[in-house]
C-alpha cells in the first residue's frame, strides 16, 4: 500500500462520517424543534421546514414496506463498499470515491432512521413546486447519483471500471 492509497481511504471515511453526522444532526434538530405538520417559513412561502415521518420511500411510495427497505439498502451499501474496496486508490478515482462515499452516507443516514424509528425523518420542503418533503440524506443520494452519472459519462471510460470485475486482480497502485 502506498502513501497515496492510505490518504484516499481516510478521505472517503472522513467524508462518509461527516456526511452521516450532518444528516443525523439536522434530523435531530427537526425532531426537537418542529411539531408534526408544522411548517416554518425559511424563505417566504418558497422554502420551508416541515417535519414529517416517512414510512415509505421517495415520494411516499411503498408505505410500511420496511423489510424491502432493509434489503435494498443493505444491497446498495454492500455494493458501494465493494466499489470502494476494489477501486484503485490514486488521484484519478478521488472524485468518484468522494461521490460514492456521499451516496453511502445518504443510504446509511436513512437506514439509521428506519432502524431507530421505523420511519425516516423528512423536513425540507419547497412549496412552489409542491415537491415532497425530504432530508439531507436524500440530497446526498440524489445529487450524488447525478454527479456519479456525469462522471461515468464524461470523465471515466468503460475500462476505468474494470476493477469491479471480480475475475480481475485488483492492482490499486498501477492504474492511473
Amino acid at each position: 500500500m502506498n502513501q497515496n492509497s492510505g490518504i484516499s481511504k481516510i478521505v472517503y471515511i472522513v467524508v462518509f462520517v461527516l456526511a452521516v453526522a450532518i444528516d443525523q444532526i439536522t434530523k435531530n434538530i427537526a425532531q426537537t424543534m418542529l411539531d408534526p405538520g408544522e411548517n416554518v417559513n425559511v424563505i417566504g412561502d418558497v422554502f420551508q421546514f416541515a417535519y414529517t415521518e416517512n414510512y415509505g420511500a421517495a415520494f411516499g411510495m411503498m408505505q410500511n414496506k420496511q423489510t424491502w427497505f432493509y434489503i435494498i439498502t443493505g444491497l446498495v451499501i454492500l455494493f458501494i463498499i465493494y466499489f470502494i474496496v476494489r477501486m484503485p486508490m490514486n488521484s484519478k478515482y478521488v472524485p468518484v470515491g468522494i461521490v460514492v462515499s456521499v451516496i453511502l452516507a445518504g443510504a446509511v443516514g436513512n437506514l439509521i432512521d428506519r432502524v431507530a424509528h421505523k420511519y425516516v425523518v423528512d423536513f425540507i420542503y419547497f412549496r412552489p413546486i409542491d415537491f415532497p418533503v425530504f432530508n439531507v440524506a436524500d440530497i446526498y443520494v440524489t445529487l450524488g447519483m447525478i454527479i456519479f452519472v456525469i462522471l461515468v459519462i464524461f470523465v471515466y471510460k468503460d475500462r476505468d471500471f474494470d476493477f469491479l470485475d471480480p475475475r480481475k486482480k485488483n492492482d490499486s497502485t498501477s492504474r492511473g
